[in-house]
């Protein structure tokens, strides 16, 4: 009797890479899983990934729709701690691999499956997040990344050895021209990188965008849309021109992508630092995280206590590397998402924002727990109103205490200079 393959299941695309390395992996003793995630990439076909996966050898593909838990355990996790990376990235990608990562163990499982391959490269992020997001779920599996092994990088110096394989095996190749840079997909954002874009000189093209439209080709009419929050989380968005309302999660987020996309809101052009220690450019559209992103900051301004807001930016900066360097399942992120959530307790109320021409620009907002009050903040009324009591003279001792410190400073600093 035959013995037994191992099984393996392998994060398929459909794309050229992962279809080589679906036969690669067939030819070298396994029975091959293909794992499809649909975390939203436009416009794909999935019964064609599935035919082609089992073309190239798997014993079977599974595809599975995972936008809904994308947006509510993994995008809006992002959105409530108003993460971003380095200032500038919101982590469209980092923050797809650990809601993949999780699905590929439990298929793995499932199916007795003892390996998890992946096609992300030897120099970049992704290797890092879906291994270590892997290992964390399930310590008893060995991953293999070929782009990682010796034999399989000595067979494939470049595009044209793995067409070549194709034509050998018979694997399907997308008849049409591919483009000069990689894009991933999801319905958080669209990354561009490598190829052209590997100067940073080079200029994106606006042929590429997929999400968004040129803020030079936006409407020339902005739109008014309203966005309540509760707990920190969006639970309703309102188009006050045309009175579409979206409360399902999925379909919010969605309706997000589409009104910021065509106002050609959230399109970044950046170097970044990858975990590994390489700078890279990348060039990305996040329209609907964008605007969310700054309806959540100004929801923030008006309901969380001053202090908390303080401590809550080095937890999003935390949050932000955590993610991006592939700690989703770490105990870390842990204790960093319950102190967000601790945090967005009280976070509720309606933002009112303009969208025009890539900008969005904050018209309003309310909140039953706000913490702001007119009379208290008005500089026509002396006092804080008949409500608080506060006198502006007490600032004179304020200041004078909060100055002590400086005027010690400056004082034994003028000493020493003398000496």
């Amino acid at each position: 009797m035959a013995e037994e393959k191992p099984k393996l299941v392998l994060a398929y695309s459909g794309g050229l890479d992962t279809s080589v390395i679906l036969t690669w992996l067939s030819e070298k003793g396994f029975d091959v899983i293909a794992f499809c995630a649909d975390v939203g990439q436009h416009h794909e076909d999935f019964e064609a990934v599935k035919a082609k996966a089992v073309t190239c050898g798997a014993i079977k593909c599974v595809v599975t729709d995972l936008r809904k838990d994308f947006v509510e355990n993994y995008v809006f996790e992002a959105i409530k701690c108003n993460a971003i990376y380095e200032s500038r990235y919101l982590l469209g990608t980092s923050v797809a691999r650990p809601c993949i990562a999780k699905e590929m163990v439990r298929i793995a499982r499932e199916n007795g499956a003892t390996y998890i391959a992946h096609g992300a490269t030897g120099k970049g992020n992704d290797q890092v997040r879906f291994e270590m997001c892997v290992q964390a779920l399930m310590p008893e599996a060995t991953c293999v990344a070929p782009w990682r092994d010796a034999e399989f990088i000595e067979s494939f110096k470049g595009r044209s050895d793995l067409l070549n394989y194709c034509t050998k095996h018979g694997i399907p190749v997308d008849a049409k021209p591919k483009a000069n840079y990689s894009i991933d997909e999801n319905l958080y954002h669209t990354s561009y990188e490598s190829g052209m874009l590997e100067d940073a000189m080079c200029s994106a093209d606006d042929s590429m965008f997929k999400m968004t439209v040129s803020p030079k080709d936006a409407p020339n009419e902005s739109e008014t849309i309203e966005v309540d929050f509760k707990a920190g989380v969006p639970v309703k968005v309102t188009n006050r021109n045309d009175g579409t309302v979206k409360t399902d999660a999925l379909e919010l987020f969605l309706y997000c992508n589409e009104i910021a996309g065509r106002h050609g809101i959230g399109r970044i052009d950046i170097v970044e630092n990858r975990f590994v220690g390489i700078k890279s450019r990348g060039v990305y559209e996040t329209p609907g995280g964008t605007l969310l992103r700054e309806a959540h900051l100004d929801i923030e301004g008006v309901c969380m206590d001053r202090e908390v807001k303080r401590i809550t930016e080095g937890v999003a900066s935390e949050f932000a590397r955590l993610c991006y360097n592939g700690f989703w399942f770490a105990p870390e992120m842990d204790l960093v998402r319950h102190t967000v959530d601790y945090s967005q307790r009280e976070v509720e109320g309606k933002v009112v924002l303009e969208l025009y021409k890539g900008n969005i620009i904050v018209k309003g907002r309310e909140s039953p727990l706000s913490l702001y009050h007119a009379d208290l903040a008005s500089m026509d009324i002396e006092g804080g109103g008949e409500a608080f009591d506060y006198n502006p003279a007490d600032a004179q001792g304020f200041i004078r205490i909060n100055s002590v410190r400086l005027k010690t400073y400056a004082a034994l600093r003028a000493k020493a200079d003398k000496k």
